[in-house]
């Protein structure tokens, strides 16, 4: 069992950005994608401990990091400032980053030469449309009157990245509701009903890049684009444009894993990430 200590760092505009960290060897930075906090990566940086330093921040909004705060520069740019604190500190040149957590990853090596390696998992950069965003309004209601449990089925029908998850009811909303109130999440973790408003900014972060594959293509890092064999389509239209756009870059596909394979097949993740940072 991997066992991880903690650390912290202040951001850019005073707010802190908490971390797990394990390992030892070279620095590598993961940032974990929307509605997960930095223990949903605990087991992947348990498989790749043995060959790194692997620096699990939480997202500003979750855990040991603090708030968004209500006034602001965007929020991608926010956070991509977050992963640049973490980085400095850590002294890391290498970074993962998995779906919203690739886009603040990719904001975050703008005008940066620190990073040489970048890996990312199906970022969910919307091309002229490709999102599907028909549901986002009913998830801000649902949000705004405590419906938690609607706001999350929304959220898993409306992205449809886990096909089984896509096919549940809004009927099922009470027993939700009663199994997140069991909820008893470990001492440091958060609770699944704590990191559903967080969506939010995760939405955010999608409309504030939507369409601007061009703004990376001054990305100077290697950069490895993973797609998942059984992920929707528009995540491989993201991978499409920015692989139009970065110079130094390569492509794969994992036949069979969906979206979330970094925190349900993480052993398979690890192997791609392992070799591609080892060079």
């Amino acid at each position: 069992m991997t066992t991880f200590a903690t650390g912290s760092v202040e951001s850019a505009d005073g707010t802190r950005v908490g971390f797990r960290r394990a390992g030892s060897g070279r620095p590598l930075v993961l940032v974990h994608g929307g509605m997960l906090a930095s223990q949903h990566f605990v087991a992947l940086a348990g498989e790749l401990a043995a060959d790194f330093e692997v620096v699990v921040p939480d997202r500003r909004g979750r855990g040991m990091s603090g708030p968004y705060g209500e006034v602001g520069p965007r929020v991608v740019d926010r956070e991509g400032a977050d992963v640049r604190a973490v980085i400095a500190e850590v002294g890391a040149h290498d970074l993962f980053g998995l779906s919203t957590g690739a886009l603040v990853s990719l904001n975050a090596v703008l005008g940066t030469t620190s990073v040489t390696r970048l890996a990312l998992y199906e970022p969910p950069l919307s091309v002229y449309g490709s999102m599907p965003l028909e549901w986002l309004e009913r998830y801000e209601r649902e949000i705004a009157a405590g419906k938690t449990s609607s706001a999350l089925i929304t959220v898993m029908r409306g992205l449809r990245t886990d096909r089984a998850m896509s096919r549940v009811p809004h009927a099922v909303a009470p027993l939700m509701d009663w199994m997140l109130r069991r909820e008893r999440p470990e001492p440091g973790d958060v609770a699944i009903r704590d990191l559903v408003p967080t969506f939010h900014y995760d939405m955010a972060i999608i409309e504030e890049t939507a369409d601007r594959a061009g703004d990376y293509a001054s990305v100077q890092a290697d950069v490895l684009l993973i797609g998942g064999g059984k992920s929707p389509a528009f995540l491989a239209h993201s991978l499409d444009a920015l692989e139009a756009v970065l110079h130094n870059c390569h492509r794969m596909t994992l036949p069979g894993l969906g979206h979330q394979a970094a925190v349900d097949q993480p052993d398979r993740v690890a192997a791609v990430l392992r070799e591609f940072f080892n060079g």
